[in-house]
């Protein structure tokens, strides 16, 4: 997958744990509420692996 694509796919998945942890914190589901944290995280690493990407990229370019 692109940089660019990871990058979307974990900001999507950042957006989507967000909600569910909000959704969760509201309605009392703690496993809803885990479930959102781990989405955001895979989130977080995704986007990482992206900039990642693109940093590899930079750097093979300049070579």
């Amino acid at each position: 997958m692109s940089s660019t694509g990871d990058k979307i796919k974990g900001l999507t998945n950042e957006a989507v744990g967000n909600v569910k942890q909000a959704v969760g914190k509201a309605t009392g589901n703690d496993r809803l509420r885990a479930d959102g944290a781990a989405q955001e995280l895979k989130g977080e690493a995704q986007q990482a692996l992206g900039k990642t990407k693109d940093a590899v990229k930079k750097a093979v370019d300049k070579a």
